[in-house]
């Protein structure tokens, strides 16, 4: 690595590591409502830990998800959130734990595992990458993929499954339906579920290490088919791969946080600033990025009393990704088509 490689990481590093220490000193004083900078005591200390490690597992899987797609699809709009790919992964989720109460999979082994596999994790990768799928072969004009309509199109896709997932929602059980629409709009457990953050962690590692090894073939995707097979890439190998990665990553995420918005948008931007568009550098840049941005997100959002308890994390990141995403789609070099993955 380059020195400006070694300084953006730095960075990013220390990013991570101030919002640990903001995450673990920032609490709401319950009886008056005010904010306070103090160390908690052991109880609370658990449950701020809880939430640490979920934003850093749940940030680090949409940081790389968001920057492999980026890089295979050659189309700086893209994240899973925007194509899709959560919006998938929390409807096929949400529809395999409704099936399973009504058909009480409790009792049928391999319905339990496929309906809870991983709590959630196996039938959301399915929907992500069934979103995924769809997504690609709808967003293409004249055989070539168009960024803005593969954007328009996942937004449509994932406007239709999101409005499906209230749909299940209802379905649900009435006892059931408070936490699963605090899941819907995003959120960083303090007490995450095992089954989700080891299995969310256990593909992180998984698909870092594929990434990871797979970053020279993604500098030659960036550049173009022609470019990448012209030096012996196999893009159809290296596409099936991290797209698997990048479905998986998503589905994790929202099996342990729920649908969050633009995080997996932002992290691979923001690496790219910092350490150029080197893939080597950028695989663990966007891990670190994407869990240092849900971490700061979650600390900010303990402060932000709307009445009625804490602003939820997924309201927070579409607020301050919003005008990121439209920046971005508004600039002289995406009109041009002169930025690059």
């Amino acid at each position: 690595m380059n020195k400006r490689q070694i300084n953006g990481l730095f960075v990013l590093a220390a990013l991570l590591a101030a919002g640990v220490i903001a995450r673990l000193l920032i609490g709401r004083d319950p009886a008056i409502g005010s904010v306070n900078f103090s160390w908690p005591e052991s109880n609370i200390l658990v449950l701020r830990f809880g939430a640490v490690r979920s934003a850093i597992v749940g940030g680090a899987c949409l940081g790389l998800s968001g920057l492999l797609l980026q890089a295979l699809l050659r189309n700086p709009l893209a994240s899973p959130f925007i194509l899709g790919l959560s919006a998938g992964a929390g409807l096929a989720a949400m529809i395999a734990a409704w099936s399973a109460s009504m058909v009480a999979a409790g009792a049928v082994g391999w319905i339990a595992f496929i309906a809870h596999g991983a709590d959630g994790v196996i039938p959301g990768t399915v929907g992500s990458l069934a979103v995924l799928i769809l997504v690609y072969a709808l967003g293409r004009r004249g055989g070539r993929l168009d960024p803005l309509t593969l954007v328009l199109t996942g937004t449509v896709v994932a406007t239709i499954c999101g409005a499906l997932t209230l749909l299940v929602q209802s379905l649900m059980p009435p006892s059931s339906r408070g936490d699963s629409w605090m899941w819907f709009m995003g959120q960083v457990p303090e007490l995450p579920s095992s089954g989700a953050m080891w299995t969310a962690a256990v593909l992180l590692f998984c698909s870092f290490i594929a990434s990871f090894r797979s970053g020279s073939a993604l500098d030659a995707a960036s550049i173009g088919d022609d470019e990448a097979e012209s030096l012996g890439v196999s893009l159809r190998r290296l596409r099936i791969l991290l797209f698997l990665c990048a479905g998986a990553l998503a589905s994790a995420s929202v099996a342990l946080c729920g649908p969050i918005a633009f995080v997996g948008f932002i992290a691979p931007h923001l690496s790219r600033l910092l350490l150029g568009s080197r893939h080597r550098a950028l695989v663990p840049a966007s891990v670190i990025s994407g869990a240092a941005i849900l971490i700061w997100a979650d600390a900010v959002r303990q402060s932000i009393d709307v009445g009625a308890g804490r602003l939820p994390i997924g309201v927070l990141t579409a607020l301050i990704g919003g005008p990121v995403f439209l920046m971005v789609m508004r600039s002289r070099q995406m009109r041009t088509g002169a930025w690059t993955c």
